[in-house]
């Protein structure tokens, strides 16, 4: 290929002129003969020739801005503001070097790698970018159906029978002035004749119409994200879903409002669509300098880089040292693998909180939403299937047409979705996102749409307890109101009890106490500056790290992809097969299965890029097995603190089954007494087979509330029979 000649000093600074800034203007014929020398300099005349073979399975040709850049500043610059000519000049000489040919091809010039100095943010689009070339970076968050729209309207004369052409521009629809008679037509106005549209000789263009708006991760705290409309065509449509993170390469136009007749002054903007790019990088947009990075791996190499992340998140709620820690590990995840036969292994880390009021659980959601680089926030109680997952809607958007919508756990993809109380979701809105956080992806098929997309994020979620507050006489498993499909798929499950106790209750009045002091004496001081703040105060309060060196660190740290040593096998391995030996005698329980396993494989990957190390080493292993084991003693320990995952996994432990079992047969043999089985004799039965009294009667109990048995008379027992 020819090197490309250089006809000025190239760089990024030249192209990012204020508008004004062209030194050269091109006549149309110019600009031709500037694509052409370009296209033969850069060899994509053998593209072009490709192209033309393949017409119109391939209909356009992608053009790097940066050659463009190298070969000629100045005309680049031009491409910059004004677009417009230089594109339809391009489209032509690409049109002109094809060989002949019936019917004409019309190809496309897509424009791609604007530099990054030339991106802007929707919120700064302003009227000094209208008629522009941009590029946009954000994420997708409606798409309309495709559906075709008319470029070349052929009209028949109703008084001579010649059909004619228009060309439609814009979005209102233009019926010919006049019979044209340099289109061999009868040159009556339109007000002498009546034209009918000829739909089978017109020429279309598929079209489909997007809503793109601003990524999580690039807004201050509490910003609500702003959006833009951009209309995709041709070939361009029909290949972008919901959720999906694009840079998005166009024209800024406009649309004036208000009905015809009563045009109004304002205007709408939107994009007209050149090139679409997919950013499929993770933490991308996080911008980080060389700088960054020397910072990053200083604070790195200190010891217990980890206690002070931890220390780091919510430092003015206090406790919660373990929910910490997990969230901590949650925010670097661990590492998503692809298997050889295509299956995925997510790395997303999934964690629970579920806890009495007051606590600080919706605080620390809150808090994580503004740490983590991208984050999504919603609440259970006003969220829907749809409005989680993804939804088939008709609204204003797509003109009455259907429109395909993403939901919180799409758009939060390769980020992490934050779902306060969950459990006041509906059970058919929560089973909605089963798939979602397990195979990480959600399936739709409505109204002719049928779509799978991704939801590769981790969730963190919180509810309280079923009674409204810990019931010490119950399991914990009874209070939460969460099924056990549900909680199976957390990686994490942690319950905080608010119990009075007075070394703990005292150090907590502490901490809220001079943490209001804090805020006042903060509050004074912006006010009379002579005011000084206590500093030592200020330091229990101040993270270890501020929110915007974390984002930076988090977003580092993931690009790193740890292996683990044998060590750190070793070590999994060996909690594993330890507990699981505890089941393994003739009626004993599951303890943990390879969802556990797998969490312990995710937290330890997490713990060895929070320390920025290409190696998983057995401390991280261990603090791994020591986090999981905590919550599951908490969770599923039963009164011996035994390990029995069935307690999430069915919400039964294994003892409780085979209590149930005996106790049903019990039933079932004193059937035939009259009235009914007597209490006690089933209590001194059950206890014969090593069933204590209050379990008999607590099982009794529950199963009257849930219809499997009734008590004919006072004492007395009988099984309900199932047609």
């Amino acid at each position: 290929m020819t090197p490309i000649p250089v006809r000025r000093p190239s760089g990024l600074a030249d192209v990012a002129r204020p508008p004004g800034g062209i030194t050269t203007e091109y006549t149309h014929e110019e600009l031709i003969a500037k694509w052409s020398e370009f296209f033969e300099l850069i060899g994509d005349d053998a593209k072009i020739m490709e192209l033309a073979s393949l017409y119109p399975e391939k209909r356009s040709l992608a053009v790097r801005f940066e050659d463009v850049n190298r070969y000629d500043t100045d005309f680049a610059l031009f491409l910059i503001q004004k677009p417009q000519n230089a594109l339809v000049a391009g489209e032509e000489a690409v049109q002109r070097m094809m060989p002949s040919a019936e019917p004409k091809p019309s190809p496309h010039l897509r424009l791609l790698g604007i530099p990054t100095e030339e991106r802007v943010t929707i919120r700064d689009l302003r009227a000094k970018h209208l008629g522009r070339f941009l590029s946009i970076p954000g994420l997708v968050r409606k798409a309309t159906e495709v559906r075709p729209k008319v470029v070349d309207a052929m009209f028949r004369c109703l008084r001579c029978g010649t059909v004619i052409k228009e060309e439609q521009d814009g979005e209102n629809f233009r019926e010919p002035l006049e019979c044209y008679g340099d289109q061999g037509g009868c040159k009556r106005s339109a007000s002498g004749t009546k034209f009918l549209i000829v739909g089978e000789e017109s020429r279309y263009l598929d079209t489909q119409k997007l809503e793109m708006q601003e990524p999580p991760e690039g807004l201050g705290g509490g910003e609500e994200p702003q959006r833009l409309s951009a209309w995709a065509e041709d070939d361009l449509a029909g290949i972008t879903n919901p959720g999906a993170r694009v840079v998005l390469n166009g024209v800024l136009r406009i649309s004036q409002r208000g009905k015809v007749g009563a045009k109004s002054t304002l205007f709408d903007i939107f994009l007209d669509i050149n090139s679409i790019e997919y950013t499929e990088k993770e933490f991308e947009e996080v911008e980080i300098t060389e700088e960054d990075i020397t910072l990053i791996r200083a604070a790195a190499e200190q010891p217990e880089v980890l206690g002070r992340i931890q220390r780091s998140i919510a430092p003015s709620l206090g406790g919660l040292e373990r929910e910490k820690e997990a969230l901590a590990l949650q925010l670097f995840s661990g590492v998503p693998k692809k298997m050889p036969d295509g299956r995925r292994i997510r790395g997303d880390i999934h964690v629970l909180l579920v806890g009495d009021p007051g606590i600080g659980k919706s605080e620390l959601l809150m808090y994580m939403r503004h740490l983590a680089p991208r984050a999504v926030f919603a609440v259970g109680g006003s969220s829907s299937a749809a409005g989680l997952t993804a939804a088939a809607v008709r609204d204003e958007f797509g003109e009455g047409r259907w429109t395909l919508e993403a939901g919180a756990l799409v758009l939060a993809d390769k980020g992490l979705a934050l779902i306060d109380e969950i459990d006041k979701m509906s059970d058919e809105d929560r089973a909605s996102i089963h798939t979602a956080m397990e195979q990480q992806q959600v399936s739709i098929a409505k109204a002719g749409i049928t779509a799978t997309l991704p939801t590769r994020c981790a969730v963190l979620a919180a509810a309280n307890p079923k009674f409204g507050r810990f019931v010490m006489t119950k399991s914990v498993t009874e209070q939460i109101n969460l099924a056990p499909t549900l909680l199976s798929r957390f990686d994490c499950i942690f319950t905080i009890h608010d119990e009075p106790d007075p070394i703990s209750d005292n150090a907590l009045a502490d901490h809220i106490l001079k943490g209001h002091l804090l805020g006042s004496q903060r509050l004074r001081h912006e006010s009379d500056s002579s005011y000084e703040v206590d500093l030592s105060l200020e330091a229990v309060y101040r993270p270890e790290f501020t929110q915007d060196f974390l984002r930076k660190y988090v977003a580092y740290a993931r690009r790193l992809y740890p292996i683990m040593t044998p060590d750190a096998m070793d070590v999994i391995k060996g909690k594993y097969l330890e507990t699981r030996k505890t089941g393994g005698a003739e009626g004993g329980g599951v303890p943990i299965t390879p969802r556990q396993l797998e969490a312990f494989i995710r937290l330890s990957e997490a713990g060895a890029r929070a320390r920025l190390s290409p190696l998983v080493e057995a401390s991280d292993a261990k603090r791994a097995v020591s986090l999981v084991e905590y919550w599951l003693r908490r969770v599923t320990g039963g009164e011996a603190g035994v390990i029995d995952i069935d307690r999430v996994l069915t919400g039964i432990s294994t003892s409780q089954r085979g209590d149930m079992v005996i106790l049903r047969d019990i039933l079932a043999a004193l059937e035939g007494e009259p009235g009914g089985a007597e209490e006690e004799e089933v209590v001194r039965r059950a206890g014969e087979r090593g069933i204590s009294d209050t379990r008999v009667k607590a099982i009794l109990a529950r199963w009257r509330q849930e219809g499997e048995v009734y008590s004919p008379a006072t004492g007395k027992y009988k099984l309900i029979s199932r047609l």
